[in-house]
């Protein structure tokens, strides 16, 4: 678990987190069985717990569909220690490059993600050169 307990014991962090990662697997409109598993993985490494990851992950995506930008998503998450959002950058890339390759539009996604969350370009690269190495294997 790599948050602290307060911030995953709020409900609405959580869930935002969830729409963020759904966002990033519904962006290319090819949400995948294995992109949902990727976030199941992430949302238990936060600290959700095993038998609330399914609710959590349908109400995320209640609020992911009415929502009409990122910002709702992003806007806990910037406050984040740098390591956290690092880790949080890592399941997206790991969603994206979970069909091995990443589309025009999910790029265009993580470029405005790391300005809103204030990732410099050279940490985004680094981690999507890691993440996309690891997917290739």
């Amino acid at each position: 678990m790599f948050f602290k307990k307060k911030e995953m014991e709020n409900k609405n962090f959580q869930t935002k987190i969830c729409a963020l990662l759904i966002h990033t697997a519904k962006i290319d409109e090819n949400y995948t069985d294995k992109e949902e598993e990727i976030i199941k993985q992430t949302l238990e490494e936060l600290g959700v717990e095993k038998e609330n990851v399914n609710k959590t992950i349908k109400e995320a995506k209640i609020i992911e569909e009415n929502s009409n930008q990122i910002l709702d998503f992003t806007r806990e998450v910037k406050n984040l220690s740098e390591n956290n959002k690092i880790k949080i950058i890592e399941s997206l890339w790991s969603i994206i490059y979970s069909n091995k390759d990443a589309d025009i539009y999910e790029t265009n996604l993580m470029r405005r993600l790391a300005g809103l969350l204030y990732i410099d370009n050279k940490t985004m690269g680094d981690i999507k050169e890691r993440v996309k190495i690891q997917n290739s294997k």
